[in-house]
């Protein structure tokens, strides 16, 4: 047809930016909820990982590792792991690591908005030459951006078996809030 302009009309141009919209709005927290639970999940492997590691060489050395929040300069005394951990051989015992303790593991701060927690009062794990750990069980919480209703524990016995678990209300609660 003559005088016919090719392109688009301002209602289709809006009926076009209307699904555009909805499909990002769509994408964006599925995409967001993916996202944590795969920084989650790496946190959860991260530490099992650093735990086998800690267990096998106090086993095979025969010496104690400590296992605690920290970086390579030394432990702090807090249940937020979200910053990262270190596990060392502690050769002299003295639950601090000296310049000649070997760094087994030094692990980075958690990615997006997961934050992991222990039991209140067990800042550091100590692994003894027979593969168990000093003190009572030890639960450690992990939440992620995604809300306190994905929260879940690992339970780490004396023994060295470690299991997942549901966290209290009260527990899931305070691992949402920041250190």
């Amino acid at each position: 047809m003559p005088g016919r302009n090719a392109g688009f009309t301002l209602i289709e141009a809006m009926i076009v930016l209307v699904v555009g919209c909805l499909l990002v709005g769509i994408a964006v927290p599925a995409w967001s909820a993916a996202l944590e639970s795969a920084h989650a999940i790496s946190a959860k492997a991260d530490l099992a990982t650093t735990l086998t590691r800690s267990i096998t060489h106090a086993t095979l050395a025969g010496s104690e590792v400590v296992l605690c929040p920290g970086d390579a300069s030394g432990c702090r005394g807090t249940p937020d792991w979200s910053h990262g951990w270190i596990a060392y051989a502690d050769i002299d015992g003295n639950r601090q690591r000296g310049a000649n303790e070997t760094l087994l593991q030094l692990e980075k701060p958690l990615d997006g908005k997961v934050h992991l927690r222990s039991t209140a009062g067990r800042t550091r794990l100590v692994f003894q030459p027979n593969g168990g750990n000093a003190g009572s069980n030890v639960t450690f919480t992990l939440c992620d951006g995604r809300g306190r209703a994905r929260a879940t524990t690992l339970v780490l016995a004396n023994d060295g078996r470690l299991r997942t678990g549901v966290p209290s209300a009260a527990a899931a609660d305070a691992c949402m809030q920041p250190m």
